[in-house]
């Protein structure tokens, strides 16, 4: 699960465009959006992509994605469950 963590930090750093972050400075639990990382409805959408292109997962629900991407652990803990790839 750590290494997985790992990799979603770096994908998020890379599919968000946040040069300026390490995986590093994500706090697995910190929260997404809002406080925490401060991401928004744009950033959830590239999230979205990023999940379908790495891991097969395709969210049929937008509702779900709030529970999901409340923090870099909790989408670990979904892909590790729901991954295709």
């Amino acid at each position: 699960m750590e290494e997985l963590i790992q990799e979603l930090k770096e994908r998020i750093i890379d599919a968000l465009n946040l040069e300026e972050m390490t995986p590093d400075d994500i706090d697995a639990q910190a929260p997404l959006f809002g406080e925490g990382l401060g991401l928004d409805s744009i950033d959830a959408l590239e999230l979205i992509v990023l999940l379908e292109k790495n891991y097969g997962i395709r969210l049929a629900n937008p509702a779900e994605g709030k529970a999901i991407f409340a923090s870099v652990e909790t989408i670990a803990r979904y892909v590790s469950e729901h991954r295709t790839k």
